[in-house]
């Protein structure tokens, strides 16, 4: 190849390879808002969408209540997370093949779970297939605000969901109302967030747990 077959190759002007570089570093930027896998294949979790009210847990709260779930579900059973995200991607995570969950979320960005994800806004409780209908031997619930109007409504599709068994995640100040509307007891584990809140923040249930009253924590599933 002549010199000037080398002149006449295309070249990127500075102000082309700048606006590419800006292009890519908007493309990373988009993936990490929205969760997509990461060059190593992992699944990332979206960045909080405070608007939303949304707060991940902790890695250790998310393992603890997956366990549990998993534990009360048994190998062949049906969890539902009920905006809960971080638990439900745990729970996905350490699952065998034979047992299922679903996660209800407003969150469109969690779509990426197909077949797992349904669409769901608390302020249309009921607004849920036939088929889900007492379908779940679990309800892991975290409602995205600390309100009675919010959790009354969030009680309405629990009850739905649920066979029987309920596992609440919500505020402290909201143990009298959950006490009320599900029958729920306070855990005597504490969940905590990735980015830390100013409220204090429980775990209920109605019924014994397995892992979430004792201060040790069976690791195997």
């Amino acid at each position: 190849m002549s010199d000037s077959d080398d002149d006449d190759t295309p070249q990127l002007s500075a102000h082309a390879l700048a606006a590419l570089r800006e292009f890519y570093s908007e493309q990373v930027a988009e993936q990490e808002r929205n969760g997509t896998e990461s060059k190593d294949g992992c699944d990332k979790m979206p960045q909080e969408d405070w608007q939303l009210s949304q707060f991940w847990y902790d890695e250790e709260t998310a393992t603890r209540l997956a366990r549990e779930a998993l534990e009360v579900a048994g190998k062949h059973g049906r969890i539902a997370c009920l905006s809960a995200p971080t638990a439900y991607k745990r729970i996905k995570e350490l699952k065998p093949a034979t047992c299922r969950a679903v996660l209800l979320e407003y969150d469109k960005r969690f779509q990426k779970y197909e077949g797992d994800f349904i669409y769901y806004d608390y302020n249309k409780p009921l607004d849920l297939a036939e088929d889900l209908n007492k379908a779940f031997d679990l309800v892991l619930v975290d409602p995205p605000h600390l309100s009675e109007e919010c959790l009354s409504k969030t009680t309405q599709t629990v009850k739905y969901l649920a066979k029987e068994k309920i596992l609440l995640c919500t505020g402290a100040v909201m143990e009298d109302i959950a006490a009320e509307l599900l029958d729920v007891k306070i855990c005597k584990f504490v969940p905590q967030h990735s980015n830390k809140l100013g409220n204090e923040f429980r775990c209920y249930a109605n019924y014994k747990t397995l892992t979430l009253d004792n201060t040790e924590v069976n690791n195997e599933l």
